[in-house]
């Protein structure tokens, strides 16, 4: 290889945003920086992780695949509290070189609500589209120091991993005969709403300044200017990140206390059979007994109230396998010794409240229409739950949906022609 020229990302640049632009050649661009920062933070070299983030936030190849990612997302066409969209090629390309750290404001939130299982709401803070392309630009150099340091078992806001692979983790450490009986199931109190500030200033490996300046810009809502005093916007694009890093950590700390280790006086090992799988805001943790659990549950907590969080009581329940326990949509139980996953029955509640609301909303809508609106709900629950045991719930949820669109039949052939 002697003898060829190796440019970093921020030489690679064509200057331009356009459809001509070489998104490939960005991408190999960053992801070279991505990979240094990650060697950098392994070796405990901090300095150096720090200057490569500088050299990746400022290079044209982050910022135009940040204004990409911002503008031909889902959100692409939503805009902030200055109401401004990038729809043409020249505000994009204006975008790319506005976003600089020297005299960057971000203005505060929009704030919109949204359903939430049981009839509560969620809300959710909106920002600006240079904000969000802020978020997205910073996310790039913090994601590969949060993926390099996230916990083994942590399935959540990561790439490339799923509600799948939390359940597969589970099946593994529970479906033998010599599995832990025991679970402690777990809900983070206001994952996003309650995180500290100062706590996120103080850790979180990325440019101190520009993170604290998202955190306090606000909220609007109904015109009225609220300050923001703890907590991630949810609708930020690195909040996810951020909600994440809060929570590594807490295997480590499980594991300090109750790992594998030696007896005293005796060369064999001992083995707790305790495991922390976590997805977000939701975990589990596995032991032998309950006195474990009890005693996890204690550290969890202190844990969790260095950053700002709690655990609520009513969801931070201690049961026996053989019970069964609900986790991200899944009931996990033993059924005379044999592990079974089955979609829970609040999931099933959901799907069919989903579908009446669909089928009786539209009862005088074409037919073709109709399916096209209850195919997506169809494919994605069954695409949801197909890995696990399902048979028979898909077999219960065929007869309620027939018998929901007989009914609106019915109804329709009772009319009286015009």
């Amino acid at each position: 290889m002697d003898g060829v020229k190796t440019k970093c990302a921020s030489s690679l640049s064509c200057k331009q945003y356009g459809s001509d632009t070489d998104w490939n050649k960005c991408e190999w661009g960053v992801k070279k920086l991505q990979r240094r920062i990650v060697k950098a933070w392994q070796e405990k070299r901090y300095g150096k992780v720090k200057s490569l983030q500088h050299l990746l936030t400022n290079s044209f190849e982050a910022k135009g695949l940040a204004v990409k990612r911002v503008t031909s997302n889902k959100g692409g066409q939503t805009s902030g509290v200055d109401k401004v969209r990038w729809s043409t090629v020249n505000s994009k390309m204006k975008a790319v070189h506005s976003l600089k750290k020297r005299g960057y404001h971000p203005l505060p939130l929009k704030r919109v609500f949204i359903e939430k299982t049981g009839g509560k709401k969620r809300p959710l803070g909106i920002p600006t589209m240079k904000d969000r392309a802020m978020q997205a630009l910073f996310l790039m150099a913090l994601e590969p120091v949060a993926e390099t340091a996230a916990d083994a078992n942590s399935c959540g806001f990561r790439r490339k991993r799923s509600t799948a692979d939390a359940i597969d983790a589970l099946h593994r450490l529970l479906c033998q005969r010599y599995s832990p009986q025991w679970i402690l199931e777990g809900d983070i109190k206001g994952c996003f709403d309650h995180i500290s500030h100062q706590w996120l200033i103080n850790n979180i490996p990325t440019d101190k300044g520009i993170p604290g300046k998202w955190l306090k810009c606000g909220v609007v809502y109904n015109k009225c200017l609220s300050p923001t005093q703890e907590g991630a916007p949810q609708g930020g694009i690195i909040s996810p990140t951020l909600a994440n890093m809060t929570s590594d950590g807490m295997e480590a700390l499980v594991k300090e206390r109750y790992g594998v280790r030696y007896l005293k006086g005796k060369s064999r090992l001992y083995y707790p059979k305790v495991h922390v799988i976590r997805y977000a805001d939701d975990f589990v943790v596995t032991a032998t007994d309950r006195e474990t659990l009890e005693n996890i549950k204690g550290r969890i907590t202190r844990f969790l109230e260095e950053r700002g969080l709690s655990l609520p009581e009513e969801k931070t329940v201690i049961t026996h396998i053989d019970e069964g326990f609900d986790f991200l949509g899944f009931n996990v139980r033993k059924y005379n010794g044999k592990l079974l996953i089955k979609p829970s029955r609040k999931g099933q509640k959901k799907l069919t409240e989903k579908l009446h609301e669909i089928v009786f909303s539209n009862k005088a809508a074409a037919q073709n229409k109709l399916i096209v609106k209850l195919n997506p709900v169809l494919t994605g629950w069954g695409n949801y739950y197909k890995h696990v045991v399902s048979k028979k719930v898909f077999c219960k949820m065929y007869p309620i949906l027939f018998l929901q669109l007989k009914n609106i039949s019915k109804k329709a052939l009772s009319l009286p022609a015009k």
